[in-house]
């Protein structure tokens, strides 16, 4: 189950962050079937495999962290045996499952707070929380016009559109990234996830740095909404993620390079607010 998860976190076929930290975080699960003769070879493997889960994917700061407290739980436990260190691993990975997955909820509802009736916002790439922000608000009775931006080339934010249409209460559009300027005068909020905020640079899809600069040059707010754990001071370093090129361009590329980074940093002094399970706090 472990190489099956590295795999799949490599390969991406899960976008979600908060997903591949509590996938990754039961797939350490594995370990407590197989049989280790001493509590130090076992913390070894679970070092080891922690390790590898983390590497599949250097650019989630939600996944480091996750790794690095069922890790460290593990190992400050003082465990007598085998038996007692592999529930130490289980009682640490519900307790990181329940952070991650109860953060997320926490954040988007308090973003959903944040989002006033009758607001047009813009949004980019597909982010379940924000998703679940203004789900929430929509059940609070509130209205709300959404842009949506198709994050191209993967075009997640088709996605994104589909689900806010089916809300009932956003009246929803679909742009072409470029064409995001064109329509930010009509914009009361951009509301984006996050990857990770590390220092004073926020990581997310592609696309997000131009997008915080126009709003910044219109005087449209900007709104960062995700679980704390992904707000790092230090300890990580961002490692980006450059995709397949045949994602841009299917045919051959003949006489030049085609670039396709997943990610782009954006300096928090373009973003006004992040929102997290711990509130809101200003930039």
């Amino acid at each position: 189950m472990i190489d099956e998860t590295v795999e799949e976190i490599t390969e991406m076929q899960t976008h979600s962050s908060s997903v591949v930290a509590v996938k990754a975080a039961r797939a350490l699960g594995d370990l407590t079937e197989r049989e280790f003769a001493t509590v130090e070879e076992y913390e070894r493997s679970l070092s080891r495999n922690a390790q590898a889960l983390r590497r599949a994917n250097p650019s989630h700061a939600s996944l480091h962290n996750a790794m690095t407290a069922v890790v460290e739980s593990v190992e400050n436990a003082e465990v007598a045996d085998v038996a007692a260190a592999k529930a130490a691993t289980t009682d640490a990975i519900e307790r990181v499952v329940d952070t991650v997955e109860s953060g997320k909820h926490e954040a988007a509802t308090n973003a959903a707070a944040y989002l006033e009736d009758g607001q047009t916002i813009l949004t980019h790439d597909y982010s379940s929380t924000v998703l679940e922000a203004v789900e929430a608000a929509t059940q609070d009775g509130k209205f709300l016009e959404a842009y949506v931006t198709e994050a191209r080339p993967r075009y997640l934010g088709r996605k994104t559109a589909r689900q806010l249409a089916a809300m009932g209460r956003v009246d929803t559009h679909l742009l072409a990234d470029s064409a995001a300027g064109y329509y930010m005068s009509e914009v009361d909020l951009v509301v984006v996830g996050m990857d990770c905020i590390v220092g004073d640079t926020l990581y997310n899809r592609v696309g997000t740095f131009p997008i915080a600069a126009t709003a910044a040059r219109c005087d449209v707010p900007v709104v960062v909404v995700g679980s704390a754990s992904k707000v790092i001071e230090d300890g990580f370093v961002f490692e980006n993620e450059f995709r397949s090129p045949s994602e841009v361009m299917r045919e051959p590329a003949e006489g030049f390079a085609v670039e396709n980074p997943a990610y782009d940093a954006t300096p928090v002094d373009l973003v006004d607010v992040v929102v997290t399970d711990e509130g809101v706090r200003s930039y």
